[in-house]
């Protein structure tokens, strides 16, 4: 990556003095220019969309925001735009940073899968996955992953706002309420949800082959929101206590957990939020 005009190019139109001190800046202080595009490409319609800047690949979104300035669909890595991957793709690296994880986990999906055909199943799934990244997108977070019956949301400072763990709780609450988790009759989806602020290295990462590239959160508190997403029953939302604090949000009285997780050897104390019906 030294010498290479290109990066120097960019690092100097950039004002940064290295690629860790650009992975720095935009993960923690953002980039007024990129957040108003994600606010702007965000009000499109519709999914699929740029995992980092939300652009629209299908529909009227996926049609205008190319004219608008935005990239198209990477041959690459489909869940990039082409722009956004050049980008990945020439600073491969991040940096540590504190952020709000969000993990939601679909609840007892191999018996919904046994109950319906496979069909049935994909299109309960996809509508899944169409609720999750509306709720993500509109609170500021970035797409991390679609791994089966989970979804991972990162709320980032650079991207997020300082206020990213106070998005993190509310994101979860809309997405209980999103899936039917607040109707007397029952929920049409059963999710758990786990909320975690912490300290992980967030930054871009090659495949094997070098050609793959995701923008991802690697460390032991991604571990543990996956956990508590994991412990977290049906229509329920485990926020770790560091989370709820930095929230700055005050629930009237919230259940307390303590748990015991996998790899942690104390227990790790939680807030349960639940809708009420």
């Amino acid at each position: 990556m030294p010498n290479d005009p290109k990066i120097e190019s960019f690092l100097r139109k950039m004002g940064a003095s290295s690629p860790e001190e650009l992975w720095r800046r935009y993960l923690t202080e953002g980039d007024p220019q990129i957040r108003r595009g994600r606010h702007i490409f965000a009000l499109m319609p519709s999914n699929p969309r740029c995992a980092q800047c939300n652009v629209p690949f299908a529909g009227i979104g996926g049609f205008i925001a190319p004219l608008m300035g935005g990239g198209r669909r990477s041959t690459k890595n489909p869940r990039y735009c082409n722009m956004c991957l050049d980008f990945l793709t020439m600073f491969e690296g991040g940096t540590e940073v504190e952020l709000s994880m969000l993990f939601v986990d679909v609840r007892g999906s191999t018996t919904l899968a046994e109950s319906m055909s496979a069909a049935q199943f994909s299109r309960l799934m996809n509508r899944f996955y169409e609720v999750t990244i509306n709720v993500l997108v509109k609170n500021d977070a970035m797409v991390d992953k679609l791994v089966g019956d989970e979804v991972i949301g990162l709320f980032v400072p650079g991207i997020s706002g300082r206020h990213h763990a106070n998005l993190a709780v509310r994101a979860a609450i809309s997405l209980l309420k999103a899936t039917g988790n607040d109707n007397p009759e029952g929920a049409w989806l059963p999710i758990g949800i786990g909320v975690h602020t912490g300290r992980a290295f967030v930054g871009a990462i090659h495949g094997a082959e070098g050609i793959l590239t995701n923008l991802t959160a690697l460390g032991d508190n991604m571990n543990v929101s996956a956990r508590l997403a994991s412990n977290a029953k049906a229509g329920e939302i485990l926020v770790s206590d560091a989370a709820y604090a930095a929230s700055g949000m005050n629930f009237a009285g919230p259940e307390r957990r303590e748990l015991e997780l996998k790899g942690k050897s104390q227990l790790v104390p939680v807030r349960v939020l639940r809708l009420e019906h």
